[in-house]
């Protein structure tokens, strides 16, 4: 899920700063409505909705064709703007959702959980997808992740003359470079900045909102055994920091670091952030249980936040939601207050009870 080296960068290309921790709770996420899918649909459809996929030609290209260099360095080269796409990274197929090319999309894989490709035909998983199935297809754009197996994958498609774009997005930086490239691929130059113009917008607007308040230590956790969180290099580290909380692991170098259960009592953080929902089998029930675990304040007090692991984990356009979640989070008395309602769906965090666990909601 989290693999390779991403630019240090926040929403600008400027390092993140911590700031000083506090403590101090209460309770649950959610009234801070994200307009995140409804302000990038109407930019989107602003941009280009009526824009007919047959003629549709990136901003400025050329009538020959479109050459877009790949995050790992070749240089993919399509005829016309794709038109049959199969994504093997569900945060790409987002983000093709998100800037109008969502009915290029002609398959999915098992892990896809958007409504909009719910009843497309599964190609398997990203890494281990069948080429078979995605040859029938007849696609004319496969995008996957970079990676030693996806390599493979990439070299047996590309033997059969399908074409591939690698994409590696770790850190924010990153994911303004995917929604330009897939937009470019797609033939939707102009959508694809307006949905990274919303991004930005919204993070901004949530930078400034928590900026002159105290920040709490905190710990997201991506694996519990062993121990694994977010670096501050990465995008769910850089998120913590815009939302207003400190990483007790900003001292890390590593994207993704391995770290010992001892330091995490050490360090005990204000907050423990822990992603919920397949196939993150948490349970706030079971960290109160788990020696070393229960042995932090943030356990023993209830501030145990539960978030979306699907939002959480996919470097797309939803870290602008991602990050209004986190807000409400480390800061639950701005809830309401960062930006009006304008519908769509809206993403929960759940914070739990000092000394009750809920009812578990990881299936």
């Amino acid at each position: 899920m989290f693999g390779g080296v991403g630019d240090v960068g926040n929403i600008d290309g400027r390092a993140e700063q911590p700031r000083v921790a506090r403590a101090g709770w209460r309770r649950g996420v959610g009234r801070l409505a994200s307009r995140v899918a409804a302000t990038t649909l109407l930019l989107a459809c602003a941009a280009g909705c009526g824009t007919d996929r047959t003629s549709a030609r990136p901003d400025g290209a050329a009538a020959a064709g479109i050459s877009l260099i790949d995050d790992a360095g070749q240089d993919v080269r399509l005829a016309a703007p794709a038109s049959r796409i199969i994504s093997l990274v569900p945060s790409a197929t987002e983000t093709l959702i998100s800037i109008g090319a969502g009915d290029r999309i002609v398959a999915r894989t098992r892990y896809d959980v958007a409504p909009e490709v719910a009843e497309l035909p599964s190609v398997g998983g990203g890494v281990d997808p069948s080429i078979e199935a995605i040859v029938d297809l007849r696609p004319d754009l496969v995008i996957a992740w970079e990676g030693e197996k996806r390599q493979l994958v990439r070299e047996k498609l590309l033997a059969l003359g399908v074409p591939v774009f690698i994409v590696r997005t770790q850190d924010t930086v990153d994911i303004y470079r995917e929604i330009r490239s897939l937009g470019h691929l797609t033939g939707r130059d102009s959508a694809a900045g307006a949905v990274a113009a919303s991004v930005r917008h919204t993070l901004d607007s949530l930078r400034r909102v928590v900026a002159d308040r105290p920040a709490p230590s905190v710990l997201y956790v991506v694996y519990n055994d062993p121990p694994m969180t977010a670096g501050p290099r990465s995008f769910i580290g850089q998120l913590i920091s815009l939302a207003g909380g400190r990483s007790i692991f900003a001292d890390s170098e590593q994207l993704w670091p391995t770290v010992a259960m001892e330091e995490i009592v050490r360090r005990d953080p204000d907050v423990l952030v822990i992603p919920m929902g397949e196939p993150m089998h948490n349970t706030v029930g079971r960290f109160q249980r788990l020696a070393g675990w229960r042995d932090l304040r943030a356990v023993r007090e209830g501030r145990i936040v539960q978030v979306p692991a699907d939002l959480m984990s996919r470097p797309s356009p939803s870290i602008a939601e991602a990050a209004r979640i986190l807000v409400e989070a480390f800061h639950p008395e701005l809830a309401g207050r960062a930006e009006p309602r304008t519908g769509g769906a809206v993403a929960t965090a759940v914070r739990s009870a000092p000394g009750a666990a809920p009812p578990d909601t990881a299936r």
